[in-house]
């Protein structure tokens, strides 16, 4: 059995999350449905929160919202005092209607529109992660039109690849995101905003990709953005105020993952910049993460009802559930790998592996390969650690609706995206009159 479900066992023997009877989740609100443990996200907010807090430096845990965004989920994070980061207008969008301090909210991304960038400007955040040359004279424009100014900090790209899927790698210097250190375009950038009366220089980001098991890659980062402020304080007469070494803190999969506690790549990454900024004689900043997956993604579950299964001798069966690719595309898009554990029963003994197959339309709607005991039509299925990126990007591929999202805390339940109907798949749609 799974030793992350033990204690989550209760007295008819089922799976509980958020101290609630899984069965009785699928059904009351369907299947696939997605649950959230509310108290595990709180659990590791707090968790990150006390390291800075231990280690006495100024910070911000910033929850970088691509790994699952709605209304509830800034809530808990706004209760728990944490920060933000936006990519989109429809994350922003989502983080106002939460009520969320905007003071709070970082907005990201390589490519944001004139129309996102006002919208930010308009509803004050707290800081704009500048990533290219045309973003900065974008921003000026919209800065201009609405006599306004704002924070700022520039992404930098520090050279380095993490031990990560080559999708999930953004820190390397051939990447799409950030200004680059070597050829002097960080340096350029920095003078260009300087110069800037309306944008007020914070700090330097950078990020160097997802799902990271080691630390040496956190390690070389923060030294390396340090480095970096040293020069610019040399060199530009500017002193950063902070440091944003982002996030990718490795989590939990299957059995062969062995990451260590998020806390201890935090721990890592204040002694790196404490330790150089020593060195230097440079002030420590405020040091900034984002973390995403590592906060929800071990908090959420994925609940399928069984149902078909096909058996062809010597070769391993593919057992069907009411899910697939279209609520949780990570396994077809990048290989990620998962757990199942049957929901009604985690105790009873595992005796196949299973191809655990979606519905849809694709010979690579595998959600995993994984060691099942003996199921049957209607049994409950709980794939683990499916909270981060599964519902943020779930689709209506083969017009299918997207689940209905749970949260569960303290023994209670409350549907927080309620399941798409089959209305809700054509309501944006319109009859073509020849």
């Amino acid at each position: 059995m799974n030793s992350q479900v033990t204690n989550q066992i209760n007295q008819v023997g089922h799976l509980t999350i958020g101290g609630v009877d899984s069965i009785d989740l699928a059904r009351e609100y369907g299947t696939p449905l997605v649950v959230y443990d509310v108290n595990q996200i709180r659990h590791q907010i707090r968790a990150f929160k006390k390291v800075f807090e231990e280690e006495q430096v100024d910070y911000a845990v910033s929850y970088a919202s691509k790994a699952f965004a709605a209304i509830a989920m800034y809530q808990v994070a706004s209760e728990e005092g944490a920060s933000t980061d936006v990519v989109s207008a429809g994350e922003l969008y989502t983080a106002l209607k939460a009520g969320f301090p905007m003071e709070r909210v970082s907005f990201h991304g390589n490519n944001k529109s004139k129309a996102e960038l006002e919208m930010a400007v308009k509803k004050h955040v707290g800081k704009i992660m500048i990533d290219n040359f045309y973003e900065i004279d974008l921003l000026n424009e919209v800065l201009e039109k609405n006599n306004s100014e704002i924070n700022v900090m520039l992404r930098v790209t520090p050279g380095i690849s993490a031990h990560t899927h080559e999708y999930d790698q953004t820190g390397q210097v051939d990447s799409k995101f950030g200004f680059d250190i070597e050829s002097g375009q960080a340096d350029l950038a920095l003078e260009k905003v300087l110069a800037n009366p309306r944008m007020h220089m914070l700090g330097l980001h950078a990020h160097i990709g997802s799902q990271i098991f080691e630390l040496n890659g956190f390690e070389m980062a923060a030294a390396k953005l340090i480095e970096i402020a040293v020069s610019w304080r040399k060199n530009h007469d500017y002193t950063a105020q902070v440091i944003n070494v982002g996030g990718g803190f490795g989590i939990k999969y299957v059995a062969e993952d062995h990451p260590l506690k998020p806390e201890e790549f935090v721990k890592a990454i204040i002694k790196t910049i404490k330790s150089e900024a020593a060195k230097n004689n440079f002030p420590i900043p405020e040091i900034d993460i984002e973390p995403g997956r590592s906060i929800v993604g071990p908090a959420g579950y994925n609940l399928y009802t069984v149902g078909s299964r096909k058996d062809v001798p010597g070769l391993i069966p593919y057992l069907a559930v009411d899910g697939g690719m279209g609520d949780n595309i990570r396994p077809a898009l990048y290989q990620a790998k998962y757990e199942a554990i049957l929901a009604n029963d985690p105790r009873k003994k595992t005796i196949q592996k299973v191809h655990l197959a979606g519905k849809y339309c694709e010979s690579g709607d595998i959600l995993a390969d994984t060691e099942l005991p003996d199921v049957k039509p209607g049994d409950i299925l709980a794939m683990l650690d499916t909270g981060a990126y599964g519902y943020s990007m779930a689709s209506n591929y083969n017009r299918n609706p997207r689940p209905a999202v749970v949260f569960a805390e303290n023994g209670q339940a409350q549907v927080v995206i309620k399941r798409e109907s089959l209305m809700d798949l054509v309501h944006l749609d319109q009859s073509y009159n020849v």
